[in-house]
């Protein structure tokens, strides 16, 4: 398949990139891992972002203009979030979930009232989300939720806890798979609401990661009322729900993705060849230029993976498990990936960025700390191994799950 854009499709990444050299916050630093010390700092900046995104026509591309997006079609939404993913992508973080997964799930499962009510405002930048979808006993097995929410009259009593949210202590908005049902099967007795994180009763914690930063976050829900028509769906459709929302993550992710980490990969280059090692640079060492060939190529297979399954998207097709596949392409080889990088460093890796011997400001030290959630954010990697293994391959179930009752 030609993955080459046409002309006019050319002609609009050229304008958008003209448009992004204008508008790009003055802040903003390019060659930094973050530009913005503190969680609030960057979620000014994003919001800032998005309504310029928003006022240039470059928000919600392939949305109706009457949900706030641009009535243009996935292929220029793609455009748009490849260029922003390799030029600033530290500016869209705090919207991953909020774009990724809250969008998609809401045009496609929600009421028109919630439509509404919510795709405007997220498009322009005034609400962030975040999703609560684990738990301290229902980590990547999701059927396993237990946060339990109880119809009284016009509202749900939601009492729980969530775990490793991402950006909840940031978010407006919560996209919340609870139970409403105890008396059937895991699977059938869940339903997905949406959640203002103003309510009386939420309790937000950040985690501290490694890196010293705290995306990930406890949530406690203590008799929290949530009124009936923030039900996504019907009651009873949670897990398939949840599961359609997972599968929009994976499709333009992985796009995004391999745009991403291919602007990772020239950095790791530049830097290869100012580094000397044995008194000549990095890049000339074999060794090192066999582990950067090797990410290199790794990028490579996510990136075609990802227009594989956007190419299957655009001939109408739906995200299937498969999106598991794009999920291992990016978590396990950015772990190597950012190990190799280190290891041209020799002993400038124990340094830190601010400190003057640091290499290209210690964007490798923190990348590296930060890749080890790579493997358990988004769902583990033995979890997707087994959907991949399962319900991609047709193979039987794993033995040790399938005992389980």
């Amino acid at each position: 398949m030609d993955f080459r854009l046409t002309s006019e499709q050319e002609d609009f990444r050229k304008g958008f990139v003209a448009w992004l050299e204008k508008n790009i916050p003055d802040d903003f630093d390019p060659s930094r891992r973050r530009s913005y010390e503190t969680e609030e700092d960057l979620k000014r900046a994003y919001i800032d972002f998005q309504k310029r995104l928003s006022d240039g026509a470059y928000a919600g591309m392939h949305y109706p203009k009457e949900y706030g997006g641009q009535g243009k079609t996935i292929v220029e939404e793609a455009i748009v979030l490849q260029t922003l993913a390799a030029t600033c992508f530290e500016l869209r973080w705090p919207g991953v979930i909020t774009h990724g997964m809250a969008v998609p799930v809401i045009y496609t499962c929600g009421t028109e009232a919630q439509k509404k009510m919510f795709l405007t405002k997220i498009h322009d930048g005034t609400q962030l989300w975040s999703q609560g979808f684990s738990e301290p006993d229902a980590g990547s097995d999701v059927a396993n939720t237990s946060t339990l929410a109880v119809r009284k009259n016009d509202h749900y009593i939601v009492n729980g806890q969530k775990v490793w949210t991402s950006f909840a202590h940031v978010s407006d908005y919560c996209l919340l798979l609870v139970r409403t049902d105890t008396g059937s099967s895991k699977h059938k007795g869940l339903s997905y609401l949406l959640v203002d994180m103003s309510l009386p009763g939420i309790d937000v914690r950040p985690m501290t990661q490694i890196t010293g930063e705290a995306d990930f976050n406890e949530v406690f829900f203590d008799n929290v009322k949530v009124p009936v028509d923030m039900l996504l769906g019907a009651e009873g459709q949670g897990w398939q729900i949840a599961v359609t929302t997972l599968m929009f993550e994976r499709v333009l992710g992985d796009v995004v993705m391999g745009a991403a980490y291919e602007k990772k990969i020239e950095k790791m280059i530049a830097m290869a060849q100012l580094v000397k090692r044995s008194g000549r640079p990095a890049l000339e060492d074999p060794i090192f230029r066999q582990q950067i060939a090797g990410a290199y190529i790794e990028v490579q297979v996510l990136k075609y993976h990802g227009l594989r399954s956007f190419s299957r998207q655009l001939k109408g097709g739906v995200p299937g498990p498969e999106g598991s596949v794009g999920k291992l392409l990016w978590s396990e080889p950015n772990q190597r990936l950012t190990e190799a990088a280190l290891g041209v460093q020799g002993i400038f890796s124990q340094i830190m960025g601010g400190a003057p011997w640091s290499i290209q400001d210690g964007f490798w030290q923190f990348d590296f700390l930060r890749s080890k959630g790579n493997t358990i954010e988004a769902g583990t990697s033995e979890i997707q191994r087994n959907i991949i293994a399962e319900r991609v391959l047709g193979l039987p179930k794993d033995v040790s799950r399938a005992s389980i009752k």
